[in-house]
């Protein structure tokens, strides 16, 4: 069974269905609403989960009823969270988040700032055995030490660089970095792609490819930029949770 150990945020999303996302003050009124777990670690760890893999979150957690709900339903879908970090007195992050009738999202976030920065806590002398890590950048630090200690035990290490959160330092660690499209422009400071990514390319010996939505995903091979397009659908939701988890055949 392949091993994945992931490093970065989970969230708690209250996802309200709305017509149109508002543009100013005011009131708007909810069709649906939806409480389910999100972030990019969190997410990641749930689809290997899901997939049949072996799947651990290092994550930084409050002590609060947030931070109970995102555990109770990591572990019922499979994630294993023994080495999780729950701080006394902290607040877990939250989200509200509305989706509108074209399936586009405007997401607003909150992480506590003054969640404790210290690695010491993180297990990494228990990745033997591990096939694969994967960090996002909300913690830089954590993820500095996971993707060391990766490289040092020559465990590949994947990026999700979906913001520009000390990812030079990041994309020089990882042996595969995939940012988001804006994640990109802002980290290369780049509008085209195709140019942001061989600029990213400079700091780093890494895999790198980016998603672009509809447009698909873009990637260097060598001083090549290849694209594979997106499958043409009509978008539901924008949003990906681990209530969307599904079992492979």
């Amino acid at each position: 069974m392949t091993s994945v150990v992931c490093l970065g945020i989970a969230v708690q999303d209250m996802v309200f269905a709305v017509d149109d996302l508002p543009t100013g003050g005011g009131k708007v009124l909810a069709s649906d609403l939806v409480e389910v777990g999100g972030g990019v670690a969190a997410n990641a760890a749930v689809t290997v989960a899901c997939l049949g893999g072996r799947a651990a979150l290092l994550t930084r957690l409050g002590d609060d009823r947030v931070g109970d709900a995102i555990v109770e339903e990591l572990s019922r879908l499979g994630v294993d969270l023994t080495d999780t970090l729950r701080a006394a007195g902290h607040r877990s992050p939250l989200s509200a988040v509305l989706v509108d009738r074209s399936g586009e999202r405007l997401v607003v976030n909150h992480a506590d700032p003054a969640m404790p920065e210290a690695t010491d806590w993180l297990p990494l002398d228990r990745l033997e055995g591990t096939d694969a890590v994967l960090v996002d950048p909300r913690w830089p630090d954590g993820a500095a030490a996971l993707l060391q200690a990766a490289g040092a035990r020559g465990i590949p290490s994947v990026l999700d660089a979906d913001r520009p959160m000390d990812l030079a330092r990041l994309t020089a660690l990882a042996t595969h970095v995939v940012f988001s499209a804006d994640g990109l422009r802002a980290h290369a400071g780049i509008d085209d792609l195709g140019r942001a990514l061989a600029e990213a390319a400079k700091g780093t010996r890494a895999f790198l490819a980016v998603t672009d939505g509809p447009q698909g995903v873009f990637w260097l091979d060598g001083t090549t930029v290849r694209h594979l397009p997106a499958f043409t659908i009509e978008a539901v939701d924008t949003l990906w949770g681990p209530a969307m988890c599904f079992t492979a055949p």
